[in-house]
């Protein structure tokens, strides 16, 4: 078999004045397969895919059942079901087949399978967010002396490590918000640089254009331990939103305004423009 590196040296001393059949010699090729690749076309070139099979598909009697399987069991691996052939006594499959039922299970999960689930990777950042919330703890029909006992569960994590904490509450109220975010920081011993909640009536107030805006309890308690409050939004995602702020705010006022629009996302208004024009 002919190489493109051959293919290439015979072009080489060719283009050189040499004959064809001394070009022939010095890229160790016939003088008749010299004359095949003479016109400068690599043998990489001249291969075309295939399209048929080279040999009797092994699977091909059996493969009805496979993929009644595979249809009423999507997770089901190759290995899996491969093993339970080669148990069958009317089948007389090698253990060398397998990567070919792997192949096949393969190309019909493409073209026939159920869609696969959309994910978006979350990068987490050391040091950079906490987050809590408010758990319902009701429905687990936890009693003490035979009576109910009603309560919530405030749940704080930071998402880099899953460190996480947490304690009982009665209600979602400022003041359980804040003794459970302290009990936090305190049994923690710093704080993250962004804290991140749900829409809570208690952190946040309604605005006259229908949206959410954090409250000054809640901005001065995170200000006195050094953190930017954030909050998740039902809009659109809450990274996009900060990045089209950040580079509005890089087109319109420069890097510093940007950094400040950025971190006073509690009072700053919803229009960059009015925000410089209060800022200037």
């Amino acid at each position: 078999m002919v190489s493109d590196r051959q293919a290439r040296r015979l072009m080489k001393e060719l283009g050189g004045g040499i004959g064809l059949s001394g070009a022939a010699l010095r890229s160790s090729m016939s003088e008749n397969t010299a004359r095949r690749y003479r016109t400068g076309e690599l043998p990489s070139q001249r291969k075309k895919p295939r399209t048929y099979r080279t040999r009797r598909d092994p699977f091909a009697l059996v493969w009805p059942e496979i993929e009644a399987l595979l249809e009423s069991a999507p997770g089901l691996e190759a290995v899996t079901i491969f093993e339970t052939l080669v148990q069958r006594p009317d089948t007389s499959f090698t253990e060398g087949q397998i990567r070919t039922l792997q192949r096949r299970i393969r190309r019909w999960r493409a073209k026939a399978g159920p869609d696969r689930e959309v994910m978006f990777a979350q990068e987490h950042r050391p040091g950079e967010y906490s987050q809590s919330d408010f758990t319902d703890m009701n429905e687990l029909g936890i009693t003490i002396g035979g009576e109910p006992f009603d309560h919530l569960f405030h749940h704080f994590v930071l998402p880099y490590s899953n460190w996480e904490t947490g304690g009982i509450c009665f209600s979602e109220s400022f003041e359980a918000l804040i003794a459970g975010l302290q009990g936090a920081l305190w049994e923690l011993g710093r704080a993250a640089h962004y804290h991140r909640t749900d829409n809570l009536s208690a952190a946040t107030h309604e605005l006259s254009d229908g949206g959410r805006a954090f409250n000054d309890r809640y901005t001065g308690a995170l200000r006195h331990y050094g953190i930017v409050p954030d909050k998740n939004t039902s809009r659109s995602p809450s990274g996009l939103v900060s990045l089209c702020l950040i580079k509005s705010a890089q087109a319109q006022g420069g890097d510093g305004a940007a950094a400040r629009f950025h971190r006073d996302r509690s009072t700053r208004p919803r229009n960059f423009q009015t925000y410089l024009a209060r800022n200037r």
